[in-house]
């Protein structure tokens, strides 16, 4: 049986770009997956049939072969018909995803969740006065985040009492499922992809490792900032998992309207009104400045 048009199967025409031509084959492998048409062996080999051409048209030198050899150019360059999960990256990022699976095909996703888990950055905005955006100031602020517990030190875990193998995943962190010619490696349910269960969890944090707490800070802020700077403070945001890092907090400014001065990068302007006479005749005006009135002749 020959086989068919690969443009023809993703529906694209041969002068498709490759956004196009991905585009086309995450609409297919959506509508023919077959987790989505448990039972079709129709829909299985629909399914192969666009993760094969896919494979193909995804790839620049493969798919310059196969506009000049047809079938022939490609054939004998992967695990069925041409196409081997293993080997082509591409196809396990996009099914990856689109529905949500760690890793296809057993083929060693990078995209495998981490045990260890960095945490999430903070963001708190800061009002300062005009006055302190110019000079510079000190401020004190209050920021409520996760902490890492005290009591278990991230462990989740009652001191003393420890952890056991997971009887799900066997202490791997991840379980096998097995759907008709694909094996799909998901991140264990049971433990959270440790790999370990606790016996009793941690009683000040009830098994989460960190707990709801505030912390003061000091935050220099520095002369000649502008509205909308991010001032970083290092591993000041919300606490890591099972041992991971915490994140940043970023102290975003906002500088306050000043009734006079206007800021043009390094200058101030301001506007001071005179009389006609003062205008037409000259005088001595005091002008305005952040720290006193200066005389202009």
């Amino acid at each position: 049986m020959s086989k068919r048009d690969y443009y023809e199967i993703l529906g694209v025409g041969r002068e498709a770009e490759l956004q196009e031509i991905k585009s086309a084959y995450r609409k297919m492998a959506l509508q023919h997956h077959p987790d989505r048409n448990p039972g079709s062996p129709q829909a299985e080999e629909q399914f192969k049939e666009a993760a094969e051409a896919y494979s193909v048209l995804g790839d620049s030198e493969k798919r310059a072969a196969y506009d000049r050899f047809g079938h022939q150019g490609v054939s004998g360059q992967g695990g069925f018909n041409g196409f081997d999960p293993n080997t082509f990256s591409g196809f396990e990022d996009i099914i990856g995803d689109f529905f949500g699976f760690g890793d296809l095909f057993g083929g060693g996703s990078t995209r495998r969740r981490t045990r260890v888990q960095r945490g999430e950055d903070l963001r708190y905005d800061l009002e300062i006065d005009f006055e302190a955006a110019v000079s510079g100031m000190r401020a004190e602020i209050l920021i409520p985040r996760q902490e890492v517990c005290s009591r278990c030190q991230g462990n989740r875990a009652e001191p003393g009492s420890g952890s056991t193998t997971c009887p799900t995943c066997r202490g791997r962190g991840e379980v096998l499922y097995q759907q008709s010619f694909l094996s799909i490696r998901r991140t264990c349910s049971h433990c959270g992809g440790a790999g370990k269960v606790i016996r009793q969890p941690c009683t000040q944090c009830h098994g989460q490792g960190s707990v709801r707490a505030e912390r003061r800070l000091k935050v220099n802020v520095p002369p000649g900032v502008d509205n909308g700077t991010h001032l970083r403070l290092s591993q000041e945001g919300q606490a890591g998992y099972n041992g991971g890092p915490p994140g940043d907090l970023y102290v975003v400014l906002k500088v306050k309207e000043h009734p006079i001065f206007v800021r043009d990068g390094r200058d101030l302007h301001c506007t001071v009104p005179v009389s006609i006479a003062q205008a037409a005749l000259g005088a001595e005006i005091r002008i305005p400045t952040l720290d006193e009135a200066q005389p202009l002749a």
